[in-house]
């Protein structure tokens, strides 16, 4: 009915991702029709109509920050979906585009008081990949531009394992980091990736917490066969072992719902019913 906020139980204790809502919903409509529905805390993907950074001016970004602490809401990232850019990429021309439109995330990031950016480490040709340590330079470069500028403005980068990127797991991800040497990036998690490259995700997070980088957590379901980012319960992510592990590691951050769905709303519904049924949830904020 009208003028009635329509509150899902356990909705407090899970974040949402916009992905499901970038083609139809401003980001603003979609934070206020999540809220309206008990949901505190999102992550908002950089998507043209949705979200986009040369969109908004200086007095928009300040209206909309206004907005959420008027609401009492965190936006605790910002992503940008991966496949469209490669800061990795062969060409100069890729690399510089790609480096630019982060570039102005991130200052987007620091206008709205968003804690984190969230980057893939870029993506190499599956056919005939150039030599790692060009692969590694590509990336490092993108970080020589990238973190102290996140610094600079008050956000940090979150890197990501993606199973599209030349360094799809955990170990590979770390292990870059590690030799590039600045502590004050961060990783985020995601658990659907990681099961789709049949990584053990429970070692995966122990060893992301290891590091001190994890700052949050994705979740969505997928197969090991085809690559999604589904429901919970529509593919065989052992979801149940997470939250043991989670426990174990003193990770009490709220779990991040990436979930791509054309019924968005009875989907993440849905899912924060299951994942709550096995033990998740969480209400600290990144």
């Amino acid at each position: 009915m009208k003028g009635i906020k329509l509150m899902t139980t356990h909705a407090a204790d899970f974040g949402i991702n916009s992905y499901s809502y970038t083609l139809d919903h401003t980001a603003r409509q979609f934070i206020d029709k999540l809220a309206d529905r008990g949901y505190r805390e999102f992550e908002l993907m950089i998507y043209p109509g949705h979200l986009w950074p040369r969109d908004l001016s200086a007095a928009e970004r300040s209206d909309l920050r206004r907005h959420l602490e008027l609401r009492g809401l965190d936006v605790v990232t910002l992503n940008m979906p991966n496949i469209d850019i490669n800061i990795a990429g062969a060409s100069d021309e890729m690399r510089a585009y790609s480096l630019d439109l982060l570039q102005q995330i991130v200052e987007l990031a620091g206008d709205l008081g968003v804690p984190g950016v969230i980057i893939g480490p870029g993506k190499s040709n599956p056919l005939f990949p150039m030599a790692r340590e060009n692969l590694l330079g590509h990336f490092f470069a993108a970080l020589d531009r990238l973190a102290p500028l996140a610094e600079k403005v008050g956000t940090q980068l979150y890197l990501e394992n993606m199973p599209f990127a030349f360094l799809p797991g955990a170990d590979e991800l770390l292990a870059a980091l590690d030799q590039y040497g600045r502590s004050d990036i961060a990783v985020i998690y995601d658990v659907a990736n990681g099961w789709f490259i049949k990584e053990d995700i429970a070692e995966a997070l122990r060893k992301c917490a290891r590091s001190g980088r994890l700052k949050l957590v994705h979740y969505s379901d997928t197969g090991q066969t085809v690559y999604r980012h589904d429901p919970v319960g529509e593919g065989t992510v052992p979801f149940a072992i997470v939250p043991p592990v989670l426990a174990e590691i003193g990770h009490t951050r709220r779990p991040m719902l990436e979930i791509i769905s054309r019924q968005p709303d009875a989907s993440i519904d849905d899912s924060v019913r299951r994942l709550a049924e096995m033990g998740y949830g969480g209400k600290r904020a990144c």
